[in-house]
């Protein structure tokens, strides 16, 4: 599910709570635009970027970040629209960026020649907006007529905009949406669904669209025809239509939690619920439905098991039938990652211990057949169909740690079948020679074997004294897998240090399972988790506290902040980026209502009584010693509140703590919204990691 949200409503959900915390000395800090926090915030800007610029490690890592972040070199990756192949570029030129298309046959050249359909720099210029582009829904099949998501800022509240492609303009009295958390689905050239702020009750607590309807072109949104209605309570409702090859659908789905929905056929008017557990992912395929489960399910006289992939006939289905044949089956080690569909077959990408497997599926006289694709040892691969109404053609994407990305065009049919064409591939932005690629793993508190990997130099001295960064997340099922990153090469590895990614619980690494035993009440065991890969690298003696430094971001920003305050002793540096620090008044900030069920509710005092033991902002204190630690975060961050890390740091300087931290004015919940801020930010957080751990 997409998440968005609206920058404009963040004083007012945290207006809304202050009565609960009056004893918080910080809250002030969470009114984002407040020109008193506003002041605090350019200050302690001011502070870091004068401590981390001086030192000399700075200039040069900032210079070859941006110089990467600019590269022509990079894949330009596509997305096949009509007969156009498109795609969204930045560089030092175009800041903002470029909306342009190519042919596949120039695709193909070293060097394609590109038509810009949309300069969003001239754009934001002409109208005196600092446009951030979140991309564009177009109409099916001719893909003429597109609606355009612009960002103020690079907040997730979009402008939604009709633009036509054939004549590369916005479409005079077209569609047009002001600024919202909208979500906007093409059901025909002359209607759209539409969520969105309709005005009061029209949005749950988490500040996504409660309402759904139907808006025909040519008439005020007032008058648009209601379809369906959910609960305030609920997370958010949506419509879309679904075309396939000789199938078009429309479907209502209502999330009530982050990972429990119910979804609805809509046919002539009338919805058709789909009979699925509500914590399962239901979607189609040609005359198939297809489910996705999180948890077991019997039916039909069947029990299937959580993470697997189930499907049969749509119709038979709907009349009652549960004869379902199990395409995935999971086991402790295995996960189902994406599901990816073909004019002829579906592509299933999994992973086995954290490693990429790919089969294809093939239905044929109603009964499906598997063929295994090859995919690299260590890398993680992904995999996009070029068009797939009428080829079996699909973009295949090859990275790891230390090989430069590839881009690569197979089918699955025809002569070229089981050939790979070498599209593009980045080039070395590192020198990666004499590194090497390892899988360890760590016991954890309870005895669970938990992986991680790690990136070092061959023949390692295992004398505790490398400078070492751990990377961790683990929440929300996102799973964390190998990837070639020319900023870890050049800032990091490139320069002695170790790099090692946690696969935590909380994750999706080994599927619904993985995730679930570490949510809520279990939420200790994530944290755990990291703690024993810590330890594990001590006790291996490739590091030491003084050497180990970590960093995450977002769910991974939570995950600092316990390490933080629950292990200092672990760790000598530790960056935490768009975090989630007051988890007493998470619930109330932004879209943080629609996180409880990973977290659970802490204004249930049954439930803040687990919460409140891993809180960071509830656990520094003033007489624990901690590691030295920068905050990075965005004023224009309209998912995670900013007032999280503000607070956290604010207090922790009054404790008199070595905090540093650096608020980006623009950016949303990504911190940057460009390559320049990318990299300066980036450069700050690396140049903070050596002079703290070398």
């Amino acid at each position: 599910m997409k998440i968005v949200l609206m920058f404009a409503i963040a004083s007012l959900n945290a207006a809304a709570a202050l009565a609960q915390d009056t004893d918080d000395p910080y809250l002030w800090l969470e009114d984002v635009g407040g020109e008193k926090p506003l002041e605090w915030v350019k200050a302690q800007n001011a502070v870091s970027s004068k401590a981390l610029e001086a030192w000399p490690d700075f200039a040069p890592i900032h210079d070859r970040l941006l110089a990467m972040l600019d590269s022509n070199a990079r894949i330009p990756f596509v997305s096949k629209q009509g007969r156009w192949f498109y795609n969204f570029w930045r560089d030092a030129e175009h800041v903002r960026g470029l909306w342009r298309r190519t042919s596949l046959a120039e695709y193909r050249k070293p060097e394609p020649h590109w038509e810009t359909v949309l300069d969003l720099d001239a754009l934001a210029k002409s109208e005196n907006e600092n446009w951030v582009w979140h991309g564009a829904e177009c109409l099916y099949p001719a893909r003429e007529r597109c609606l355009l998501n612009l960002s103020r800022g690079g907040g997730d509240a979009v402008v939604v905009r009709e633009f036509d492609v054939v004549r590369k303009r916005f479409v005079e009295n077209g569609f047009v949406l002001p600024e919202a958390k909208s979500s906007v689905s093409w059901r025909d050239r002359d209607s759209v669904y539409v969520g969105t702020d309709f005005g009061p009750d029209s949005l749950t607590t988490s500040g996504y669209p409660r309402i759904v309807k139907l808006w025909h072109r040519g008439t005020p949104i007032s008058t648009a025809e209601t379809i369906f209605s959910g609960e305030a309570t609920d997370v958010s409702v949506q419509a879309a239509v679904s075309d396939e090859p000789g199938y078009r659908r429309e479907f209502v789905t209502r999330a009530m939690t982050f990972y429990t929905s119910e979804t609805w056929l809509r046919e002539e008017g009338k919805l058709i619920k789909l009979d699925v557990p509500e914590d399962a992912e239901a979607g189609t395929w040609r005359d198939q439905v297809t489910v996705k489960l999180r948890t077991d399910w019997t039916t039909g006289g069947k029990t299937y098991p959580a993470g697997a992939l189930l499907a049969m006939d749509l119709k038979k289905f709907l009349q009652g039938e549960r004869d379902f044949e199990l395409l995935f089956t999971p086991n402790a080690r295995t996960s189902l990652q994406t599901l990816t569909s073909t004019r002829h077959h579906l592509l299933v990408n999994t992973l086995e211990n954290v490693r990429s497997k790919l089969y294809s599926l093939t239905h044929i006289h109603g009964r499906w057949m598997r063929a295994p694709i090859d995919a690299p040892e260590f890398g993680s691969v992904s995999v996009a169909a070029v068009d797939e109404d009428h080829s079996d053609d699909y973009f295949l994407t090859v990275t790891d740690f230390l090989t430069p990305t590839s881009l690569y065009l197979a089918s699955l049919d025809g002569p070229k079948k089981d050939q790979r064409e070498l599209l593009k591939q980045l080039p070395a932005f590192f020198n990666a020679e004499g590194l090497e690629i390892a899988q360890f793993e760590a016991i954890s508190k309870d005895g669970t074997r938990v992986p991680y990997f790690q990136v070092s130099r061959k023949g390692l001295a295992l004398d505790g004294n490398n400078p070492t960064l751990l990377y961790g997340y683990g929440g929300f099922e996102v799973s964390m897998t190998p990837a070639y990153s020319g900023g870890i090469g050049s800032a990091w590895l490139e320069k002695g240090g170790v790099y090692v990614l946690a696969n935590i619980r909380g994750g999706g690494e080994f599927g619904p399972e993985w995730h679930e035993s570490a949510i809520k009440q279990n939420r200790q065991r994530a944290y755990d988790d990291f703690i024993s890969i810590a330890e594990d690298l001590i006790a291996r003696k490739v590091t030491s506290p003084k050497h180990l430094g970590i960093q995450g971001g977002s769910n991974g920003g939570l995950l600092m902040g316990v390490m933080l305050t629950e292990r200092p002793d672990l760790f000598n540096a530790v960056v935490c980026q768009v975090p989630l620090l007051d988890m007493r008044r998470y619930s109330h900030l932004l879209a943080g209502a629609s996180w409880m069920g990973e977290y659970g509710d802490p204004d249930k005092p049954e439930e803040w009584q687990w919460i409140k033991q891993y809180s960071p902002y509830q656990n520094v204190v003033k007489e624990k010693s901690y590691p030295r630690v920068l905050f990075l975060t965005s004023t224009r961050d309209d998912r995670v509140h900013p007032g999280h890390a503000r607070k956290m740091a604010a207090k922790m300087e009054a404790q008199g703590h070595d905090v540093l931290y650096y608020e980006n004015i623009e950016g949303g919940h990504g911190g940057a919204a460009n390559n320049q801020q990318q990299a300066y930010m980036s450069a700050l957080a690396f140049t903070f990691l050596w002079k703290q751990l070398r």
